[in-house]
């Protein structure tokens, strides 16, 4: 059976995100205390690997060691320098027609996990990470102003075949309200 510590690192893991303590507490069904001194002990776990744990006051997520942020640096230089693969194509597509829009709704949408896909993308600039105004927990999606410039658009409406995608988006809305309810 797996310790609460390897169960919240595999949430923190999974995640990809920072994840309030009160939410861990919920899901593992587990008070605060002990929430608490299982991050602890965590962190002292993850001392000589190449993963730390961050803790703030109210939430938690796992990060990369100092130590490896030379060798991370260029991974990222690498993933920025390549071109965009399909699965990045079809999320960026999916922001820039139904943003601003959370990463569980892409994630429902593609039927895969789309964490590191958006990071990329965010890396490069190409889309916006803003705060939920629905659930302080999450966050929303947007194509961001780079990438307006980039296609040549003054506006997201100027998109090909706009009017049209959004109507039928409102089609598929009002018939998946029951699974997002908190997004319109």
């Amino acid at each position: 059976m797996l310790t609460l510590e390897a169960k919240i690192e595999a949430i923190l893991f999974y995640t990809g995100e920072p994840v309030l303590k009160t939410k861990l507490s919920k899901i593992l069904e587990k008070d605060l205390d002990e929430i608490e001194e299982s991050l602890n002990r965590l962190r002292i776990l993850l001392e000589e690997r190449g993963v730390v744990l961050i803790m703030n006051d109210d939430s938690a997520s796992l990060g990369t060691s100092p130590e490896v942020s030379d060798i991370i640096e260029s991974i990222s230089k690498e993933e920025i320098n390549k071109d965009l693969g399909k699965a990045s194509l079809e999320t960026l597509s999916i922001v820039l027609y139904k943003g601003p829009i959370t990463r569980a709704k892409i994630d429902y949408i593609r039927g895969v996990n789309s964490n590191f896909i958006l990071r990329n993308l965010h890396i490069r600039g190409l889309i916006e990470k803003v705060e939920n105004p629905n659930d302080s927990r999450s966050y929303l999606y947007k194509a961001s102003i780079d990438l307006l410039s980039f296609l040549g658009l003054s506006r997201i409406e100027d998109l090909p075949e706009y009017g049209e995608v959004k109507k039928e988006i409102e089609i598929i809305n009002n018939k998946e309200e029951d699974v997002f309810p908190e997004n319109n």
